[in-house]
Order: C-alpha cells, then sequence, then structure tokens
C-alpha cells in the first residue's frame, strides 16, 4: 500500500485542516492539539514529497496539490461516511438538535413546535439558537435553519444547503401607535423612533429609504439598537416606533392586529431560506420527516 495510505488518520486530519484553512478549529474538532494537527501534515506532505499547505496570516492555504487531495478526500470520506450511516441508520424516532435564529426560534419556531410534537412524539427536539454560521459537525448539531443573502457561501461543502422560499421585509409599528400618527408616507416614519439591528446586514433602515427616494433618514436621530429582531417586535408592539422584518416572524402579530404596516413597501432585499444538513447523515429519515414539517408549516402560515 502507498506509504501516504498506510495511516488514514493522516488524511482524515488534513481533510479537516483543509476544510477549516486553520490547524487550530481542525484540532478542536478532532479532539487533539494543534501541534499534534501540525505534525501529521508534516508527516503527510513527507509521505507525498509535496507541500500542501501556504500559510497566510492565520489561515492555511491549499497548494495547487493541496486542494487536488482535498477534493479528493472529501469525495472518499463521503462515500466511506454515507455506507457507515446506512448500516447505523436510525430510522424516525430519536433525537434532532436543531439551531437558528434567536429571532426564528423564539417568535416562529417554539410557538408552533407543539404541533410537530404532537404528530411526532416519538421525535425529540432540542433547540440552539445562534446569529453565527456555526460549524455543525463540530457542535454536533443535525439541522440549521438560516436565512440571509450569503448562505450558500457560508456552508461547508460537505453539507447539503436546501433553499425553501424566501419572504418580503417591511416596516412595521403597532396598531396604537398608527392612530396617533399619520403614517401615509415612507418620510412620515421619521417622526417617530426607529429600532435597528446593532448588525442589520442586509435588511437596513438606510437602504429602505433609498430605495423608498428618501435621504433625510441621514439627519434622523431618534433610534434604537437591539441585539436581535425578536427584541426589536417587543420594542415595537409595546408602541416604540417602527422595526424592519421579515411578514413570517409577525404575522400572528398582524392577524390579530397588534401590528401593522401603514407604508407598504418591501425593503429591496427578500429573506431567503435555507435548510443545512449532512445528507449523509444516519438521521436523515428523521431530519426528513422534520424538515417536511417545517416547509408545510411556514407555508402555511405565509399565507395566512
Amino acid at each position: 500500500m502507498e506509504k501516504a495510505l498506510r495511516n488514514l488518520n493522516l488524511l482524515r486530519s488534513f481533510e479537516c485542516a483543509a476544510r477549516h484553512h486553520s490547524y487550530s478549529k481542525a484540532a478542536s474538532e478532532l479532539y487533539i492539539s494543534q501541534a499534534a494537527v501540525s505534525q501529521q501534515m508534516r508527516q503527510l506532505e513527507a509521505a507525498l514529497g509535496s507541500q500542501l499547505f501556504i500559510r497566510k496570516g492565520k489561515q492555511m492555504l491549499l497548494t495547487q496539490k493541496g486542494q487536488a487531495l482535498f477534493e479528493a478526500s472529501q469525495q472518499a470520506f463521503g462515500i466511506l461516511q454515507k455506507c457507515v450511516n446506512e448500516i447505523k441508520e436510525e430510522g424516525i424516532p430519536g433525537k434532532l438538535t436543531i439551531t437558528s435564529t434567536q429571532a426564528f426560534t423564539a417568535l416562529w419556531l417554539m410557538p408552533k413546535l407543539h404541533k410537530f410534537s404532537e404528530k411526532y412524539p416519538e421525535i425529540e427536539i432540542r433547540v440552539l439558537s445562534s446569529s453565527a454560521f456555526d460549524d455543525l459537525k463540530q457542535q454536533h448539531i443535525d439541522l440549521a435553519i438560516r436565512f440571509g443573502t450569503s448562505v450558500t457561501d457560508n456552508t461547508d461543502p460537505g453539507f447539503s444547503c436546501e433553499y425553501f422560499g424566501e419572504d418580503p421585509v417591511y416596516p412595521v409599528c403597532s396598531a396604537q401607535l398608527a392612530k396617533t400618527l399619520n403614517f401615509d408616507v415612507p418620510s412620515d416614519l421619521l417622526q417617530t423612533w426607529l429600532v435597528s439591528l446593532e448588525n442589520p446586514g442586509a435588511y437596513d433602515w438606510p437602504s429602505w429609504f433609498e430605495h423608498a427616494g428618501i435621504t433625510a433618514y441621514r439627519e434622523h436621530r431618534r433610534w434604537t439598537q437591539v441585539h436581535s429582531t425578536d427584541m426589536a417586535l417587543n420594542a415595537v408592539v409595546s408602541g416604540h416606533g417602527f422595526t424592519l422584518a421579515a411578514r413570517y416572524l409577525y404575522a400572528q402579530q398582524i392577524n390579530s392586529g397588534q401590528l401593522v404596516m401603514p407604508v407598504v413597501i418591501a425593503h429591496p432585499n427578500v429573506v431567503k431560506r435555507y435548510l443545512v444538513f449532512d445528507p449523509n447523515s444516519a438521521k436523515i429519515a428523521r431530519l426528513r420527516v422534520f424538515m417536511q414539517w417545517l416547509k408545510t408549516e411556514i407555508d402555511t402560515s405565509s399565507e395566512s
């Protein structure tokens, strides 16, 4: 057997380091020291007689030969993992760990999760919330429900990134506030507080005002910044100005009359939805059940 293939741990460590562009992140995933990863990469390079990595700042970038080996090792380990998972496939009963944004988990998922549990009591759901693109392998997460314009760019190439629709973003306020002030045109929103996320990304107020042809927002002084959209909507429900949010997050409050959209102009950027998961997971049957329920439920709530 070729010397470089005698110890598959070297190739496993290489695949991990190449995927993360980092020896330290690979060490964390593999539960070994960074020094051990570095030593293994030197051993692999010596066995192959070729340089696989080039250090650039804190990142370990692949050489041309390193990239070729990375693609081949990912494919090979993917085949092995798929076979192992098929042998170990767990079926539908069991546990699933799911992550999404704080706003989605608090405002949409948790209020509806009882419906899923009533339908599939044999599936135990563990819910985490994070605004970051978590490392699903390292954190043992089965499914990430992600939103935005950069999800595909931030998804591990070994994972499926399944698009399942999009939602418009509108400015909303409480019905009580709408009764006290007239909000007929976009500039009228400058009469009150504007609630924004600390890191709004593509769904910011300046983009909305520019899209609506309003520049006076640049002199506006009544701003409130919050960490997440659920905090923003809680403030707005209480009468604290307007915020921008995807409609599916506040559909219930619109239907109940708590929130209103006096100026129906959508943000120029829509919120795209994605399901990120390992297609070779031993829990794939369980994942399919949950994802189908989620897609059906969100489509139903979006239409209401």
